[in-house]
């Protein structure tokens, strides 16, 4: 079952995401001077108990370390984790994921901080880690956009609508059908069962047509869907006009399976690997060829460039920020010294201008995507992995299509 998000919920949900992606990057870019860093990841439904019982015996191995700076900074950041712990009578819904040490970026000064997280996704994996680094990838993974495709997988006896969400695969609705085989009932004619038989197979298509029907065009969100099934039936779901225009324009391929039910869904995306790949592709494409075709019109609903983007957000005017994936910049924020509010773009691998530090600075990604959800307008990021991925990172990877135009 899918649970179906209100739009207040689902603003909720992306804001929450929106501060666990900051906090995710401030955690990657964190470097310690020696493994001392310690990730600690709860599971949701895990015994808090056993956990203490776990880190007690890490802060006893601890002691061993021959540093005793290293000793003192494991045990400490442990002992941190351990009374924070505390607070909890059991984990919460969706597990918990602390971080801890000391982050000083100084040899011999100590700067001990924690971090503790209840994820806005169920934590799936148990783990003590102690490095120079803290490990986020399980964080990253829920905060990965995740393209969203439908699935109608069916043949005479059943059918299957699912959703595939990132890697995961979500069940929407099952049917069975009362259509007969081709075994033909005794005393009736051989025409008149074929007739009865093709009606019965009409009706049952059109079951599962309003059932896809109402699901995705509630669900925008899909950007494809794949039809699958073994044998013909599926071609002749497509063929005849039981689904609505909306919905058969976004059908990206056909994908023949040796199943129906749940391993017809499983087998769909294995066998579909590709068409998926493609379709994510010509989203970019697609998004990318609007903006370019807007550029070159005299009065078009695109602008590029830091300064033009972030006027246009700001002006309420922006649809869609477009970002390059490879966009390798930090953005500060600052007071001049006659008080005027500046903003300098540093690229990474040039020297920090004097009097900055990259800790008052935001990832350019991150500035935007704030900048973004502020002003209600949606972010796309690009991969430079196509045509006109590389030639809009050339133009500077970054761009917006318009709802309006601001002079």
């Amino acid at each position: 079952m899918v649970i179906i998000m209100s739009a207040a919920e689902e603003e909720k949900m992306a804001k929450m995401k929106l501060k666990l992606k900051k906090l995710v990057r401030e955690l990657a870019r964190i470097r310690g001077r020696h493994t001392e860093l310690v990730s600690v990841y709860v599971p949701a439904g895990y015994n808090i108990n056993e956990i203490m019982s776990q880190l007690r015996s890490e802060q006893s191995t601890a002691e061993n370390i021959k540093s005793k700076p290293v000793r003192k900074n494991v045990t400490t950041a442990l002992e941190k984790i351990m009374r924070h712990l505390q607070l909890y009578k059991s984990t919460p819904a969706s597990g918990l994921a602390l971080f801890c040490g000391n982050v000083s970026d100084q040899e011999g000064k100590e700067n001990m901080e924690m971090w503790a997280i209840e994820p806005p996704e169920p934590v799936k994996v148990k783990m003590y880690w102690c490095d120079q680094k803290f490990v986020t990838e399980p964080l990253e993974d829920m905060i990965a956009e995740k393209e969203i495709y439908g699935i109608i997988n069916l043949d005479r006896s059943e059918a299957d609508i699912a959703l595939l969400v990132g890697k995961k695969i979500e069940p929407l609705v099952h049917f069975e059908s009362i259509v007969p085989g081709k075994t033909r009932a005794g005393g009736q004619s051989s025409a008149r069962f074929s007739r009865v038989r093709e009606g019965l197979l009409n009706d049952w298509l059109k079951q599962v047509a309003e059932a896809a029907n109402k699901i995705f065009m509630e669900k925008k969100e899909v950007i494809g869907v794949i039809v699958s099934g073994p044998g013909p039936v599926k071609d002749m779901f497509l063929k005849e006009d039981y689904l609505f225009a909306d919905v058969k324009n976004r059908v990206i391929g056909t994908v023949d399976t040796s199943y129906t039910g749940e391993f017809g869904v499983d087998e769909t995306i294995q066998r579909g690997a590709e068409i998926f790949k493609e379709a994510a592709v010509m989203k970019e494409k697609k998004i990318l060829e609007r903006f370019f075709t807007e550029l070159q019109k005299p009065y078009g609903l695109a602008v590029y460039g830091f300064e033009q983007v972030r006027g246009a957000i700001e002006a309420g005017a922006v649809d869609y920020v477009i970002l390059s994936e490879s966009l390798e910049a930090r953005v500060f924020d600052f007071t001049d010294e006659t008080g005027a509010q500046k903003t300098l773009v540093y690229v990474i691998g040039k020297e920090v201008p004097p009097g900055f530090s990259m800790g008052s600075s935001k990832d350019i990604v991150e500035y935007f995507e704030d900048k973004a959800i502020s002003y209600g307008s949606r972010v796309e990021l690009v991969s430079r992995d196509t045509r006109e991925g590389e030639q809009f990172l050339q133009l500077g990877g970054i761009g917006a299509i318009l709802r309006y135009r601001v002079s």
